[in-house]
């Protein structure tokens, strides 16, 4: 495989399916790491069987039931290392919610090692919470000779501790998988101080003076989260900023390396590695995640990709929203680049995705609204996103269906008339079905092309269906 590939699916199942070994220069992962937890539940001892097939995670939430035991058992039956690192562990621990944590994420590390080159180099993220727990597996993998760094990501948020030191920073264990391996550490410029990160954020573009950047950096990063209001932001739950990314992708490999994220989440990893002309892998475990990132892959115009793991057919399209309505809207969704609205479950008012455009030289965005369908389709929908567009001053609008529309729908959708922008007449409202996409039908719209806007946030945590979560960068 020559990289620039999105999986769908567990990356316990991709990597061994899928991903050759010594394959990736550089992996970076951002797993889900109980960052919102109290110690008191983190480590709360657990008995019972839960009934789910599986653990995902999205809004950093582990338990130790019968899928987690059945993982912690998995691995201590292939001894080695590993394994007795995990019962050390759980001696420590007992049924917590860290150690199904830890199981999970065991089995997951010695795949990455397999498909980590000889020359290659890992990046774990993680916060205190975890990170202790995590070198320890760390070593037990890639051994602890290999062990290059723990950087510190510094930033800077708002409000500060009455009764502890503020919290400010994460985690990111650094290990080679062998003695030879590529650093580069004078491509890395990042500010020196505080002060320096705060002028870099200013959003006048408040320039750096040369004695406040490193070019020789220690193992101190300091680089700010993201701005509110930056362009960047998609409102993912543990989104990372790109400027993080970019310098651990220019330190640890070169232009056409392959670069891997398992976690990968919105896809920051995914479009710096892109932007830095890396090849680049990604997998996750949610459509909401694959939509995000197609849609950011088509707002910097990135076309050479592959999506593997989605419905190749109607048939199975349908069986997706028959298993999972919520995770065949946001498949479908990315069939077109739109990104999936804000809003709770059910409280969407009508929209389930929202496409950017822009036609004229003002550098105002319009908008096109998305509705999804997953069941029989009726003229009431059609009418039902007439009065959405009127009520959200949108400039155009798309009924997306499984089923094929009906006679009125497609009379009552050509009175709504015409978009005119510089590149001609656009219907101003569209009916397009699921197979139609697959079989290479696009949406009319402007020729200035559908643009990811940060105003357009992706669903809540609590949005997302239990029984499919994730998490990454």
């Amino acid at each position: 495989m020559a990289g620039n590939v999105l999986y769908y699916g567990d990356n316990l199942g991709v990597l061994p399916l899928h991903i050759p070994d010594d394959f990736a220069d550089l992996i970076y992962l951002d797993p889900p790491f109980n960052s919102n937890a109290t110690y008191n539940v983190l480590f709360g001892q657990a008995d019972g069987v839960k009934a789910a097939a599986q653990i995902k995670a999205f809004d950093d939430t582990w338990h130790w039931d019968q899928t987690a035991a059945e993982s912690f058992q998995a691995v201590v039956t292939a001894g080695g290392r590993v394994a007795s690192a995990l019962v050390g562990l759980q001696t420590m621990l007992g049924p917590s919610t860290m150690l199904a944590y830890l199981s999970m994420m065991a089995p997951r590390l010695v795949e990455l090692r397999r498909v980590l080159k000889t020359t290659g180099s890992i990046y774990l993220h993680c916060d205190p919470t975890a990170s202790h727990y995590l070198k320890l597996l760390m070593d037990a993998v890639f051994g602890a000779e290999h062990f290059q760094n723990e950087v510190i990501w510094h930033y800077q948020t708002g409000g500060a501790s009455k009764v502890r030191f503020s919290r400010k920073h994460d985690t990111i264990l650094f290990y080679s998988k062998s003695k030879k391996w590529q650093f580069h550490g004078d491509r890395i410029a990042v500010p020196r101080t505080e002060k320096a990160m705060a002028r870099a954020q200013n959003p006048k573009g408040a320039r750096i003076a040369a004695d406040d950047v490193t070019k020789n950096p220690n193992d101190v990063l300091f680089i700010q989260q993201m701005n509110p209001m930056a362009r960047e932001r998609l409102g993912y739950p543990t989104q990372k900023p790109e400027a993080l990314l970019e310098q651990l992708i220019l330190a640890s490999s070169n232009p056409g390396d392959v670069v891997l994220d398992p976690f990968c989440g919105c896809g920051t990893t995914v479009a710096v590695a892109q932007r830095l002309k890396r090849r680049w892998v990604g997998v996750d475990i949610t459509y909401l995640a694959i939509s995000l990132i197609k849609s950011r892959l088509t707002a910097v115009g990135a076309s050479d990709y592959t999506v593997l793991g989605e419905p190749a057919t109607a048939d199975d399209a349908a069986q997706l929203a028959a298993d999972d309505p919520y995770q065949f809207q946001w498949w479908a969704l990315g069939l077109i680049g739109a990104r999936p609205a804000e809003g709770k479950k059910g409280a969407d008012h009508g929209i389930d995705g929202r496409l950017y455009f822009f036609d004229e030289a003002s550098d105002k965005p319009k908008q096109m609204i998305v509705s999804v369908k997953a069941g029989k389709v009726q003229v009431g929908h059609v009418r039902d996103l007439v009065g959405v567009l009127q009520r959200e001053r949108a400039e155009m609008g798309v009924l997306l269906s499984l089923n094929a529309p009906t006679k009125p729908m497609r009379q009552e959708a050509a009175s709504a008339g015409f978009y005119t922008s510089p590149w001609g007449q656009h219907p101003k409202l569209q009916l397009v079905t699921v197979a139609e996409l697959l079989d290479g039908k696009k949406i009319d719209m402007p020729a200035g092309g559908a643009h990811m806007m940060q105003v357009a946030m992706p669903p809540t945590p609590e949005q997302v269906h239990p029984d499919q979560m994730s998490l990454g960068s």
